[in-house]
């Protein structure tokens, strides 16, 4: 792949993340704060909505020249490259929230959802390339 469409390839996965990150915020914090529920749980919900979002997007858009025939297998794959990238996160949470002791929702926003998210990212793009869209 040049570079032209490696870019273009990126922008698109960008953008997309960048809906499906803001689904993840908006229930993350409905959940956390509005719900008052427990931060590992707020986040599993909100990923778990985010990857149906993102799955769909880079389905259609980012990755829609390397689909592959099945819907069900891709999905599937999708999603364990997801569950590998909550962790990631998760992670990340779990050790500011438990570990380190920074409990405020701030704390768990900058570890859950900043931190995790973005090393996240990194892990589900490569993924998607290697695992998932390989057609």
């Amino acid at each position: 792949m040049d570079f032209k469409n490696r870019f273009q390839e990126l922008a698109k996965f960008g953008s997309v993340g960048a809906v499906a990150y803001v689904v993840d915020l908006g229930i993350f914090n409905l959940f956390r704060i509005g719900l008052n529920t427990s931060p590992i749980t707020a986040k599993i919900i909100s990923v778990a909505v985010a990857t149906i979002v993102a799955w769909i997007g880079n389905r259609i858009w980012t990755f829609r020249d390397r689909r592959t025939a099945s819907r069900s297998r891709e999905f599937g794959g999708f999603a364990l490259v997801n569950i590998g990238g909550l962790i990631i996160g998760v992670l990340c949470l779990w050790i500011s929230h438990y570990v380190l002791g920074f409990t405020s929702p701030l704390a768990d926003n900058i570890s859950g959802n900043i931190i995790g998210l973005g090393l996240g990212t990194l892990f589900r793009y490569i993924a998607y390339r290697k695992w998932v869209f390989t057609g």
